[in-house]
């Protein structure tokens, strides 16, 4: 009898172990630690998505039936960051954030057809997450973070912009994204591929984006987007929300 007390305590400590230990549902920290990349009243909000069965994603990888991923606003846009493929735009059109974020299910279906529901997520239960924790396929945040960061510090940063360029590869069209400003009359770029430090533009490439884009590559690119970056607005009471993998909205 008392061994058999013994086995039972045991397996019963080991499943309180687990429990504790096991890891947070997919994607959920990532989320969370995306949402702590972006200004405080950014509008943002954690989602949880149900697929009906996982698909081919960017560069091969599949969506998992149930992902966490975090909706925020940025200039009139909603925009979708996920851990499996980055950010990517939300919004079909401009200027429909406020409708878009009363109704975002329609646009996660525009995504991928096989979204059987979603919810708000924001209070789900995951572990800390550590100051200044960068999640994967970040560049697009990252670039925003470099921005919040300088402001903050008082450095000056007129005309802030996205740049977002693409590369064709064997794994399809890959996108990075830096951020461009214009510094004691210059411009300047942060990548954060490489460093938080702002590097001047040399003058000769004046305001030719392609040429900009070739630059900071290091190479030819096959495309690239510029997104302005405008205010946001702050996230409702009790609530918050790498390159987009399909085209910025227009109009």
């Amino acid at each position: 009898m008392q061994a058999l007390r013994l086995t039972l305590l045991l397996l019963a400590t080991a499943a309180t172990a687990a429990a504790r230990t096991s890891p947070a549902p997919t994607g959920l920290t990532d989320a969370i630690a995306a949402r702590a990349m972006l200004a405080p009243d950014t509008w943002a909000r954690v989602v949880r998505i149900d697929n009906r069965h996982p698909r081919g994603a960017w560069r091969g990888q599949a969506y998992p039936r149930t992902m966490y991923a975090l909706v925020f606003e940025l200039s009139g846009i909603l925009w979708l960051y996920c851990d499996v493929d980055g950010t990517q735009s939300l919004s079909l059109t401009r200027g429909t954030a406020a409708r878009d974020e009363a109704d975002p299910g329609p646009l996660f279906r525009a995504i991928d057809p096989g979204v059987a529901s979603w919810e708000w997520a924001d209070s789900q239960a995951a572990p800390a997450v550590r100051a200044g924790e960068t999640p994967p396929r970040a560049c697009f945040l990252e670039s925003l973070r470099a921005l919040n960061r300088r402001v903050a510090a008082g450095g000056e940063a007129d005309s802030p912009q996205l740049l977002l360029y693409y590369v064709d590869s064997p794994m399809g069209r890959l996108g990075h994204t830096v951020l461009l400003f214009r510094s004691a009359g210059s411009l300047s770029v942060i990548n954060s591929m490489y460093s938080d430090k702002a590097v001047r533009l040399p003058a000769y490439l004046g305001s030719d984006m392609l040429s900009i884009a070739e630059y900071v590559k290091g190479g030819t690119v096959s495309g690239f987007r510029t997104l302005a970056i405008a205010g946001t607005r702050k996230a409702p009471p009790g609530g918050w929300a790498t390159i987009p993998s399909r085209p910025v909205p227009e109009g």
